[in-house]
Order: C-alpha cells, then sequence, then structure tokens
C-alpha cells in the first residue's frame, strides 16, 4: 500500500507522527496468564459473537510481540497505541501483577530502541470480571479502582511512555456495553447507559492528576470516537434531529471533559435517565488535556422518527466499507474545524481511522486499492483541517494486525 500526500502538505512536517493502533484484548491471547475480563465472559454467551469465537488466542501478540515490533519499524512508523490489559497487569487485590508488567517493558523498551514512540490506552474496554462482580462501571467505586490502577501503573512504566491516555472511546463502553447490550457486559437500560459514561468519565478525571504527576514529559489525556450528525434535509426538523444526535452521540462525551457540563440535552431526559452526579464531579472529570484523542469512522444523517427520536438515515447510493459504515472522508475536516472553532482543542491526535474492506488473495497478495484510496482521502481532509488551524499532531490508522473484532469476532478485516 502506498499513501499519496499533498505536496506542500502538513502532514510531511517532520513533527507530524504517523502510526498503528491496536488494543490489549484483540491481540494480546494469554488468556491463562492474566485474570478474566468482561469479554471473556461474554464470548462465552451463546450467540453474543458472530463467529462464536473468543479472544483467548487472537493474534498471539504477547508470544510474538518482537515479531510485531520489526513490522512495525520495516513499516517505518513514527508511534504505536497499544492498549495496557487491566486484568494482566492487577490482581484481584488491586495490586501489581510484575510478570503482566514485565511484558509491557519490554514492549516498551523495544519500542523505544526502534525509535518508535509509545502511546499506552488504560482502558480499552476489558475490564477486569471481579469489578463487573461488583457493579462494573455502574459502582462509582469501579471509577476510583481506575484511578488507583492509573497511578500504580503509570508510576512503573511512565518513563518510557510517550502518552498517556486514560480511557478509548468511553460512548461504546457505555452505550453497547450498558444501553443495547451489543458489547460486554451485555445489559440493555438507556438510564444504565447514562449512569455507566458518567463514571467513566468521572473515571478519567480521577485518573488525570496521577497522569500529570507521575509522567509529566508525555501527553495525557483522553480518546473520544465521534460520529459528525447532519441533516436529511435543511428542515428545521432535520436540523433539531441532527443536534439531538450530536449531542447524546458527541458532546455528551466532549462537553464534560472540555467545558466541565453535559449539554443541554441532559434537561430533556426523563427524570430516570439521569445520572447520578456528585458534588465536584464536573470539576473533576475537565481536569485539562494534554491532547484530544479522535476516532473517526463514519457520520450520522438524521431526520427525526414516527416515535420522536432521531434515526439515522442510510445513505443508499453512498460507498460501504465491510460494516457498512459510509465512508465520508469529510466528515473529519468538517468535524475537526467545527470542534476546534467551538471549544479551542487542546492538540489533537487521530487516534483511530481505517476501514473493513472484503479483502480477496489474487496472486497470493492483497491487492488493496480501495483501502488505499480510503486512506489518501481522509488525509487529505486532515490536512485541511491543519491548514485552517487545527493543532494536530499526529494519525494512527487502525489497524497494525486484523484481529478480534469485538462482537464481529473475525469476520472483519481492518
Amino acid at each position: 500500500m502506498t499513501i499519496s500526500l499533498p505536496e506542500g502538505s502538513a502532514l510531511r512536517s517532520p513533527d507530524f507522527l504517523f502510526g498503528v493502533a491496536t488494543s490489549s484484548f484483540q491481540i494480546e491471547g494469554d488468556a491463562d496468564c492474566r485474570l478474566d475480563s468482561i469479554w471473556d465472559t461474554f464470548c462465552r454467551v451463546p450467540g453474543a459473537i458472530s463467529d462464536g469465537s473468543d479472544g483467548r488466542v487472537a493474534c498471539d501478540h504477547v508470544a510474538l510481540w518482537r515479531d510485531d515490533v520489526e513490522l512495525m519499524a520495516d513499516l517505518g512508523l513514527d508511534a504505536y497505541r497499544f492498549s495496557i490489559s487491566w486484568p494482566r497487569v492487577m490482581d484481584r487485590q488491586g495490586r501489581l501483577n510484575e510478570k503482566g508488567l514485565d511484558f509491557y517493558r519490554r514492549l516498551i523498551e523495544k519500542l523505544n530502541l526502534s525509535g518508535i514512540r509509545p502511546f499506552a490506552t488504560l482502558y480499552h474496554w476489558d475490564l477486569p470480571q471481579h469489578l463487573d462482580d461488583t457493579g462494573g462501571w455502574l459502582n462509582r467505586d469501579t471509577a476510583y479502582r481506575f484511578a488507583d490502577y492509573a497511578d500504580q501503573v503509570s508510576r512503573a512504566l511512565g518513563d518510557g511512555v510517550a502518552s498517556w491516555a486514560t480511557l478509548n472511546e468511553p460512548f461504546c463502553s457505555a452505550e453497547f456495553g450498558y444501553g443495547t447490550g451489543k458489547h460486554a457486559p451485555g445489559h440493555s437500560d438507556p438510564a444504565w447507559a447514562r449512569q455507566s459514561a458518567h463514571h467513566l468519565l468521572l473515571a478519567h478525571g480521577l485518573a488525570m492528576p496521577a497522569l500529570s504527576t507521575n509522567c509529566p514529559q508525555a501527553m495525557n489525556g483522553i480518546v473520544l470516537n465521534f460520529s459528525p450528525c447532519y441533516p436529511e434535509t435543511d428542515s428545521r426538523a432535520d436540523r433539531d434531529a441532527a443536534e439531538h444526535a450530536d449531542q447524546s452521540l458527541n458532546q455528551w462525551y466532549l462537553l464534560p471533559v472540555i467545558a466541565g457540563t453535559y449539554p443541554e440535552l441532559l434537561q430533556r431526559l426523563p427524570p430516570e435517565q439521569h445520572p447520578d452526579i456528585g458534588d465536584g464531579d464536573m470539576e473533576i472529570i475537565s481536569h485539562p488535556l494534554d491532547f484530544l484523542g479522535v476516532n473517526y469512522y463514519f457520520r450520522n444523517v438524521c431526520r427525526y422518527g414516527a416515535d420522536g427520536a432521531w434515526e439515522q438515515v442510510v445513505q443508499e447510493q453512498a460507498p460501504r466499507t465491510d460494516f457498512d459504515w459510509e465512508i465520508y472522508p469529510n466528515g473529519l475536516s468538517e468535524l475537526l474545524i467545527d470542534y476546534d472553532r467551538r471549544y479551542d482543542l487542546p492538540p489533537v491526535y487521530i487516534t483511530e481511522n481505517g476501514a473493513a474492506m472484503r479483502d480477496t488473495l489474487i496472486g497470493g497478495r492483497v491487492h488493496d486499492p480501495e483501502r488505499t484510496r480510503y486512506f489518501e482521502q481522509h488525509l487529505i481532509e486532515l490536512d485541511r483541517a491543519m491548514r485552517a488551524g487545527v493543532d494536530v499532531r499526529g494519525y494512527f490508522a487502525w489497524s497494525l494486525m486484523d484481529n478480534f473484532e469485538w462482537a464481529e469476532g473475525y469476520t472483519k478485516r481492518f
């Protein structure tokens, strides 16, 4: 795959980082040397994973990490974004597991020796099962357990890490894990989705001071996924639907972190869907960020449905990925420019962007024009946002390798 960047592109700056991203449960394997996570439990639920698979072996990264780092070096990458497995590095009593930590120590050392900057994420969805047994993210105490985990691990590994992210995509953890049941731990209750989201954001805010203290040389922040919301038509109803969707999907997570408040949507929700917000929570959540990680895959085109709720309108003629996600590169630049003008964003990294495609072997190779075009189009839009003044420091493609793609098992190939 060869990507062509525009002449004079801001992406050609020697300070701009190109990397790839992965997550622990999706690639590591070696399940016998860690505690169970909520995803181990979820994979045992009949029908929960489309192909009936699990992450016990995955890409066997714990055994093959040296080969994987050599692959990154051969690709000429500047950075590698990976996540720490909470069940691998801490025991049930909240003490560090030195054997699990040693795996990450060796990985981080090898990355630095190879000239690849380590970007670590503390939570990419694999909550230890024993914490879910006491309520998981519905239990406020889990936020404090996370803060302790972040403190201990960042003190143990911090010197070699260039950047720490507290959470990856709390929207997905809350909405799919507690609202729809599509992801672990498999609950389906809108009120639980809002409450778990608040505790996740609280966990982020509680962890940030420890990261700032333990790793002052690192860039410390959070990774949020954004799907810009467009009205189907220019009617007032469709514009209101798009605003409603944006507040629910995007602003619900960005505004607390940036401005210490929930969007106006909170006042329109029924009382039973209001999260229990403690005194001082919003100040904790809005701890200053060194960076904001942005994951972008698709947009939403919106209108109000017959039941009065906003609904997504499928763009039938648009190009789509194998996930059936619309390919809309303009959404990346429009989102970044809009949010930066509204909020004066901190430095930004595009921490995930990529496309699952139906790869076919021809002559022993995958000829990949669709995915190549996808990356080129999104990088052009990223360049447009940077020229408009958005401070973007790097771009991470999802993913380094095909992996366990959550509820889709091994059926989707990025």
